[in-house]
Parts: structure tokens; sequence; C-alpha cells
């Protein structure tokens, strides 16, 4: 009986040294959404510069860029072909998350429910950078003139805000797809190609353009939040909402708002053993408290507004029970404004 109960006893010792040496030596891989220097390869790039100093066994941390499908790619690659042992987790954008719920006949490759989340980085407000030189000076003006609006892939963050303002809000912003990343559609902007953008982070703007407030070709033209941010309102910068003109187009406007609490979402495919995913939730949220990432971070003038994994599946959950009738009010306004 001593000999059963002293090896039972180095089972439960040893049980959760095994788990906490299991990234010793390996490498964990973020797969980014996003072409580099757009707003997702920033925070990925910026978490993994930290985030071995906080999971046991110091692994090496490996971002690679994915780009393509508006996210979709690397959601398939997370639930369909990645690892299911914690080395491959991803973050991508929180439409990849949402649009399953608001569009038909698409065929994806996997469960948004049945992810497991990790963390988000950043809590976003998302707005319109628009040329100076374009024919809109108020927000009422997009219902009125027209512009050209550069977005990465169908399904993107780019090209699902301006949708969604079209269809329920009858702007008038004619979108023009494909572009490869955020970037690609900012240099766009710059060569007149395109009159602006929608649907970007305001902490990708301050990255790519520090010098928004004064810039002399292009402004922050609208937030397309529910509340906005402090500095924009203070500036003055309209809220896209505010031209809703009853009670259904603020909710489905807040519905498909809501997205932009989870800017940033860092993902593991479903099917990881649960002790390593809190293992790897617990990892995160200390390298959003990092020191050295909070510098760095604002170095970069960059924000960081996280919430852990369990506060993002809640979110994702909230989602997925939203009203059958603003769900479909929101669809409507998708299709209609393609």
């Amino acid at each position: 009986m001593k000999k059963i109960f002293a090896a039972a006893l180095v089972i439960c010792v040893s049980a959760p040294a095994l788990g906490q040496d299991f990234f010793a030596g390996k490498n964990v891989t973020i797969l980014v959404a996003s072409s580099t220097g757009g707003g997702l390869d920033t925070y990925a790039r910026l978490v993994g510069r930290h985030f071995h100093k906080h999971i046991p066994g110091r692994p090496n941390i490996v971002v690679q860029n994915m780009p393509g499908a508006g996210g979709n790619i690397v959601a398939q690659n997370l639930y369909n072909i990645a690892p299911k042992d914690g080395t491959v987790m991803g973050v991508t954008f929180p439409s990849v998350i949402v649009d399953p719920l608001l569009t038909e006949g698409v065929k994806r490759e996997f469960d948004a429910t049945k992810f497991n989340y990790v963390g988000n980085a950043h809590s976003e407000v998302l707005v319109c950078v628009i040329r100076k030189d374009a024919p809109v000076q108020k927000l009422e003006d997009l219902r009125k003139t027209e512009i050209i609006i550069g977005a990465t892939a169908p399904g993107s963050t780019t090209a699902d805000f301006p949708k969604i303002a079209n269809g329920v809000l009858d702007t008038k912003m004619k979108l023009v797809t494909g572009y490869k990343g955020s970037r690609e559609v900012t240099m766009g902007i710059e060569s007149k190609e395109v009159q602006g953008i929608c649907g970007l982070g305001y902490s990708t703007v301050k990255v790519q353009y520090p010098d928004i407030m004064n810039n002399p070709f292009a402004r922050i033209f609208a937030q397309e939040d529910m509340t906005g941010h402090p500095v924009l309102n203070k500036a003055g910068v309209s809220l896209m909402i505010d031209l809703a003109r009853n009670a259904d187009e603020r909710a489905a406007m807040q519905m498909f708002y809501g997205q932009n609490a989870i800017a940033r979402p860092f993902i593991l495919p479903p099917n990881v053993a649960a002790d390593r995913v809190s293992l790897l939730r617990k990892s995160f949220d200390e390298t959003m408290k990092d020191p050295e990432l909070l510098a760095e971070a604002e170095k970069m003038t960059i924000d960081v507004v996280p919430s852990n994994g369990e506060a993002v599946t809640k979110i994702v959950e909230a989602m997925y029970a939203t009203p059958p009738a603003v769900i479909a009010r929101v669809k409507e306004a998708l299709a209609r404004s393609k």
C-alpha cells in the first residue's frame, strides 16, 4: 500500500512538471492574418517579442504572416491543419469570428465557437481615414456623394465596416477590395488610387501616420464605434453611428460594432488540452502586463487594452446569442450593400 501511495504521489507531483516543461526547446508559431506592417502584424510582433518570457520552458516565438481571404486562411489553418498541442496559434480579424453569423452560402471549414481563445491584445476603435480633397466635408455628405474606399479582402474589417454603413445608414462608399494589407490601402490613398479607408484601427493609424491630426493630405473622418476614443472625441471626430435614424438602425450597428472589443484576438485550435490552454492564457495575461512590453508599446505610440481568454470567450458566446431579428437586419444590410 505504501508503494502504491508513493507511486501515485510521484505521478501527481511529476504531471504538472511535465506540462510545464512541454514547451522547452520548442517553437511556438503565431500565424498573422495580414501582411507585414498592418495592425494585426504590429500587435502580433509586439506580443511575440515578450511572450516567451512568460511561457514555462521559454520557447522560441515565431511570427509568420499568412494573409488572405480576410483572415479566413489563418482560421482554416488553425482548425484543420495546425497541430492541436499549443505550438501554433493565430491572430486574425474579429470579423472572421462574426461573419459566420452574418453570411449565408459561404463555405467555411471552421466553427468559430470551438476555437480556444487565449486572449485579446487590444480593444479597438475603428476609423475612416479620407483624403482632405475628397468631396465630403461632414458626416452627412456620405449619404449624398460617392467616394471610393480601398479595402483588403471581403470579410475583413476594411471591407465589412463600410459595407454595414452603406447597408444600414445609406452611405455611398464604393468599395475596391483586393489590397494585400491596410498599409497597401493607405499607400493607395497617397497615390490617389482611392480616396479613403474604413474599418482601420486607430492604433494602426497612429503607427502608419503619427502626424495624422496634422497630416497635409488625409484626416480621420469618422469613428466606427458606439462611444469613440477619448482623444478623437476631444478632437471632434464624428461617430458614424450618429447617422442612425431610428432604434432599429442603432441596434444593428451596435451588434456589428461589438467586435471592436476583440480587435486583436489570439486563438488556439480546437481540441488543445484544457490544461495547456489554461497555461497559455495565464502566460498571455502576464505578457500583456509585462513592463517591457508596455514601455515598448508607449514608444510605438500604440494602445494596449487587453482582455483575457475567458472574457473573449464570453464575448463570442454573447455575439452568437444575439436576437435573430437583429442578426437578420445586419445580414440584410450587408447583402444590400454588395
